[in-house]
Order: C-alpha cells, then sequence, then structure tokens
C-alpha cells in the first residue's frame, strides 16, 4: 500500500512504513518538503499499523541540506529571535515516538544530515558523505544538531566536524558511530528495511516506551537549541562571510572569510 502526497512518498511493509523523499538527484529540502515530511510522520504516529518508519531518499544523495537558490531557505529579512519556521517543523519530526531508521544511501550534508539524525538508526554505505559544513558556509549549524550531533559521536567529534565542515565517507562516519551499519551501497534501502523489520516484531508499546526513556528531554533540549541556532543564524545571514560562503559554494572555490 502506498500514499504519494507530492514529493514524499509514505510506503507500508507489513508494520514498516517507508517515508521516501522524491525531489532526486540532491533532495535539497525547503520549509514545503519538512512540513509534508512531519505530517507524514504525526500520519503514522496515529496509525497502529506502523510500528518502525524507514527514512529514505531517491537520487544520488540522501538529502544535500538546503537550496540556498530558495530564498526561502535564508530569509534575511527575518526578526532576530524568531524562530525559523524550518525548526519548528523539524521539532515534530522529532517528536514521533515510532522508532525510525534512516537509508542514508548518499550525500547527507548540512541540514541534511539534521534529517539524517531525526533517526534512531542509519544504515549507510562507503560512498556516503557526511558533512556538518555550516561553519564553512559562513553561518551557524541549525537543525537541531547542536544537541544531536555532539550526543551521537561526542563533543569533540562533533566540534571537529563543526568547526571545520569537512566531509567524511561511509568508514570514517562509522568509526566514530555516525552510522550504525555499512553495507553495498545497492542494499542500503534493504538493509534499513531489514533492521526496521526486526525492530517492528518487539512489542510496539515496549518499543516506544523504552525510546521515550532513552530519549527523554531530547525534544526539550532541541526545542531550546533550535531557538538559539535561528538568532545566530538570522544574524549571520546578513553578513558578508555568509555572502562569501553560499558565493564560493556556487564556484566551487575556497571561501575567503573577512569576519564581517
Amino acid at each position: 500500500m502506498s500514499n504519494q502526497v507530492s514529493d514524499v512518498t509514505v510506503h507500508f511493509d507489513g508494520t514498516v512504513a517507508t517515508v521516501e523523499i522524491g525531489r532526486p538527484p540532491h533532495n535539497f529540502f525547503d520549509i514545503p518538503l519538512i512540513q509534508r515530511l512531519a505530517d507524514a510522520f504525526e500520519d503514522l504516529e496515529a496509525d497502529r499499523r506502523c510500528h518502525a518508519i524507514v527514512l529514505a531518499a531517491q537520487g544520488t544523495a540522501f538529502c544535500a541540506g538546503a537550496n540556498f537558490a530558495n530564498r526561502d531557505a535564508t530569509p534575511e529579512q527575518r526578526s532576530p529571535r524568531a524562530l525559523n519556521p524550518l525548526y519548528g517543523e523539524a521539532l515534530r519530526l522529532f517528536a514521533c515516538s515510532k522508532p525510525v531508521v534512516a537509508a542514508v544511501h548518499g550525500a547527507a550534508v548540512g541540514g541534511g544530515l539534521g534529517l539524517a539524525l531525526v533517526a534512531d538508526f542509519r544504515v549507510s554505505c562507503a560512498e556516503a558523505r557526511f558533512s556538518a559544513n555550516f561553519n564553512r558556509l559562513g553561518f551557524h549549524p541549525g537543525f537541531g544538531l547542536s544537541v544531536t550531533l555532539p550526543r551521537l559521536v561526542g563533543l569533540q567529534q562533533a566540534a571537529l566536524l563543526f568547526y571545520t565542515g569537512r566531509r567524511i565517507g561511509g568508514d570514517a562516519a562509522l568509526a566514530i558511530g555516525l552510522v550504525d551499519q555499512l553495507v553495498p551501497q545497492d542494499q542500503v534501502r534493504a538493509a534499513a528495511q531489514r533492521l526496521a523489520q526486526e525492530i517492528a516484531t518487539s512489542a510496539p508499546l515496549a518499543v516506544q516506551s523504552t525510546r521515550t526513556t532513552l530519549r527523554q528531554g531530547l525534544v526539550e533540549q532541541i526545542r531550546v537549541a533550535v531557538a538559539r541556532e535561528s538568532a545566530e543564524q538570522n544574524a549571520q545571514f546578513k553578513t558578508a562571510d555568509f555572502r562569501e560562503g553560499v558565493a564560493a559554494m556556487a564556484a566551487r572555490r575556497e571561501p575567503q572569510f573577512s569576519g564581517e
């Protein structure tokens, strides 16, 4: 059974629902896409058939982050303390009580990495690339990554990834605990679905209550974090460094930041 809603597809295989992003090849996101993903998660939250969720994507990337050609992704006129509405939608994803396995078959960059970290587990491959490249673009990390990344890999590794914006492959991601399982690239989704099916064989109420215990306070932490992330980004989207970072990315050259 499947349900197509624009660029988000939900498909059931027994008690496992696969939520698929359909904006190939790069699956750049904007507010409407994250809103539709959150709607799908909330529908599955209320659906007793669903015991576990696989989050997957079409194309070559899992999610290459925000589309900076879309002005809605970085609205420079937002008031300094206003919450980025994108992160309000992201909070709805984190609030889902069903266990989530992400099938990361390609790049997870910037907010795309944040989306991958909504999941409890990540199945990936050597060819995948992971990057928290915000500082390389001239602004503060977002999508709750200031909480979720250090929680997963530790403060030291998170700081290294944030400050450098470096890209790491699947092997390095596995070594630091950013992903949980590596398989050949063409088997990523199938392996994620097998893991979700294994989780789904356990008692759903017990799994969800255990998950709630393990993630106790996480949504509240992320709510506080995205408020700060938004405030920092609102200020930095107006800087020369942000303009330079985006221009350098578009031109595929090294940025020349001025600190202004």
